[in-house]
């Protein structure tokens, strides 16, 4: 027998087809489309040329910012996950339905400041003269440049991603089955066994979308590396201001921009595989 057509479940998806296409699809095509073009006199001429593709991906700087990028974005996901889950494992065992709701509004709250005010705030308190610095210097110890630098990024990627990867990790895991845990108390396990046995891995698709959103938000961030680590060493973000700054490149900063999607789109990809993929 025939199954009719059914159009109930397509239109419902269509608002979101045309949200992505309008916003996602188009200009990402554009951009693509637009790292084979040319500029002749400061002028965008549309064209079909590698010549951006073999300029950007043959010079050595470009590979040192990518590296630099990956790297950092990958740091910034497991610092976060590690300092955020004993936060998340509290929150999610410990308080109550009203306290952890309290907690997750506070989470939220600072992302009602734009993000610059507080990179711009991490500035004065990682200065040489800032509080940080003074604290070490009264205990004896010698001050610390950590503005313009590895350590001021980082800071500035945790406070980006951190309240974030807290908010997915409880999430995950106070939807755990208690009763799981329960019996594996029953059954002789010790709290570390229950927590590597059961707790991570019940909980293992929250830890892993967490990471993962982390190391998305930290390898497009511009305010960090450049307000906060001086952009020494420079970044993809900081390479794609200075190459629109030399000569109107934008077709060169395409190239960057098509690199930076792929690699997203391949770590996304293969963070869902691990936070969706069945067991063998």
């Amino acid at each position: 027998m025939t199954r009719r057509f059914d159009p109930y479940p397509h239109v419902l998806r269509l608002p979101l087809i045309l949200w992505q296409g309008a916003f996602f699809v188009i200009p990402l095509i554009f951009m693509a489309a637009m790292s084979f073009w040319l500029v002749k006199n400061y002028k965008l001429e549309p064209n079909f040329v590698f010549d951006n593709w073999t300029r950007m991906l043959g010079r050595g700087a470009f590979w040192d910012a990518y590296w630099i990028t990956l790297w950092r974005a990958v740091l910034a996901g497991i610092i976060a996950s590690a300092i955020a889950f004993p936060a998340a494992l509290f929150m999610a065992f410990r308080l109550s339905e009203g306290g952890r709701r309290f907690a997750l509004l506070c989470l939220i709250v600072p992302f009602f400041t734009s993000f610059l005010v507080r990179a711009y705030a991490w500035q004065v308190i990682l200065a040489e003269s800032g509080p940080v610095n003074a604290v070490l210097g009264g205990v004896g110890l010698v001050p610390y440049t950590m503005l313009n630098s590895g350590f001021g990024a980082m800071v500035g990627y945790l406070t980006l991603v951190l309240p974030l990867v807290v908010i997915f990790q409880t999430w995950s895991l106070a939807a755990i089955d208690r009763n799981l845990i329960e019996a594996a108390g029953n059954l002789g396990a010790t709290p570390l066994r229950v927590l590597g046995s059961v707790i991570i891995p019940a909980a293992k698709t929250g830890l892993v979308l967490g990471a993962v959103f982390a190391f998305i938000m930290t390898f497009g961030d511009f305010v960090s590396p450049f307000y906060l680590g001086g952009s020494k060493p420079p970044t993809l973000t900081i390479l794609i201001i200075d190459t629109t700054k030399s000569g109107q490149q934008w077709p060169r900063a395409a190239v960057v921009a098509v690199v930076m999607i792929a690699t997203l789109f391949a770590v996304a990809s293969a963070a869902l595989r691990a936070a969706y993929g069945r067991r063998g």
